[in-house]
């Protein structure tokens, strides 16, 4: 197995934009932006198209980005997974909308964050093991993480252990795991958590947070035996970051290599 690259289009307002993932709430104040792209969303789906960048996803951060999103699933139908405000009752739309994967987090959880099996066994009748994400993104709480929901915004009483990660893999095809702590600024990943998901490493997981050069991807891939993939946001040159260049991270994808 080998450490993969995954794209990804975070979608605020109807525009692709990297954000201060902490910043993210429901007061007055906006969210920290690191980049708003003058391209659309499909622009982004067209160039993971033609670089045969599978698995990677579209995150709607609130409301006003579905239209941006089905422009980005018609770009490439198949090729990329879905997230943001997916529930039983809209999820089979949007794989027939074009989405490989449905990804969820708040439908599996009450309002006040208590985890719900019934919910997440009515997500999937609707859409099959094999054609759902879960994601586990989650803040460092005492020695261990704690999944966040609504925008991360609310704790939830799941922690992201192995328990819950063996239990919860008998219900989806995959897991995207958001280090909220360090997602978006550049800092670095989380060895921390990159090492204690590793450490099950019985069913893809898909890291996010804080990656800032293309020798996170080569930590990763060592730290994992190769069973984790890594998705880069700010630091991409693609949205304005100088850390990564998006042509290395192809290059890597298809031949496993770096300059570092």
């Amino acid at each position: 197995m080998k450490t993969r690259f995954r794209p990804c289009i975070d979608l605020h307002d109807g525009r692709v934009k990297q954000i201060v993932g902490s910043t993210l709430t429901d007061t007055g104040a906006g969210p920290r932006e690191n980049f708003v792209s003058p391209h659309g969303a499909a622009y982004y789906a067209e160039l993971y198209r033609r670089d045969a960048l599978t698995g990677g996803h579209i995150i709607m951060l609130g409301l006003g980005n579905e239209a941006a999103a089905n422009e980005a699933l018609k770009a490439w139908p198949g090729g990329l997974q879905l997230g943001g405000g997916i529930t039983a009752a809209n999820a089979a739309r949007w794989l027939e909308a074009g989405a490989s994967h449905v990804i969820v987090t708040s439908a599996v959880f009450s309002a006040d964050g208590r985890f719900q099996e019934d919910k997440l066994a009515a997500l999937v009748r609707e859409t099959g093991v094999e054609r759902l994400v879960l994601d586990l993104s989650c803040k460092r709480v005492g020695a261990g993480w704690t999944v966040a929901m609504n925008r991360w915004q609310t704790l939830t009483d799941l922690q992201v252990d192995h328990a819950t990660l063996a239990h919860l893999a008998q219900s989806c095809d995959e897991f995207l795991i958001h280090a909220v702590d360090v997602e978006g600024k550049c800092e670095g990943i989380d060895t921390d958590l990159v090492g204690h998901l590793s450490a099950w490493g019985q069913k893809p997981i898909t890291y996010a947070g804080g990656a800032r050069r293309l020798d996170d991807l080569v930590l990763v891939q060592q730290a994992s035996g190769g069973k984790m993939d890594v998705t880069i946001g700010s630091a991409l040159d693609l949205f304005g970051g100088t850390g990564v260049r998006y042509a290395d991270c192809v290059t890597f994808n298809r031949h496993g290599e770096t300059d570092g």
